[in-house]
């Protein structure tokens, strides 16, 4: 399961595997920290994902600040012939980490983890626009290279 929040976040296998070696020992030197309040599994969640984030802040070369209203360009995801069971969990996967660092990011953090725009500016150092604006254009590349996928499937 962590390996799996460590993916998600990463660019690679081996930087999953350095930011999940990174987790459990945080995991380990923190235990004493944990006081029983919600669950040991979401403890651990927490810790992974901030550990990844972390591990993006140190390996981030630049951060990306634009404004919503600068992106006027969208793709529609509100496709009713969009399934996306016709994809196997590493197809989509794979779709999701192709996606640029920052995108990729906040993608994870709003869609898969559930944080607010507002909870992932905050932990990502960002503007809430600027959450908002990557996570919409994450959403539009995800989309057209799912369709792109489809297509090619079917041929």
């Amino acid at each position: 399961m962590l390996f799996g929040i460590c993916l998600r976040y990463s660019d690679s296998r081996e930087t999953a595997e350095d930011i999940l070696q990174d987790t459990f020992v945080k995991i380990y030197s923190s235990i004493s920290d944990y006081e029983g309040v919600g669950s040991f599994e979401g403890w651990m969640k927490r810790i992974a994902i901030n550990t990844a984030i972390t591990n993006y802040h140190q390996s981030a070369k630049h951060k990306h600040h634009e404004d919503v209203d600068d992106y006027a360009q969208t793709i529609a995801s509100d496709d009713p012939n969009f399934d996306s069971l016709e994809f196997t969990r590493e197809e989509l996967l794979g779709v999701v980490n192709s996606l640029p660092d920052g995108y990729r990011m906040v993608f994870n953090m709003f869609a898969i983890e559930g944080f607010k725009h507002r909870e992932i500016a905050e932990m990502l150092g960002i503007d809430i626009n600027t959450s908002k604006t990557q996570f919409m254009r994450a959403r539009n590349i995800v989309v057209k290279k799912l369709n792109e996928l489809k297509r090619i499937k079917r041929h």
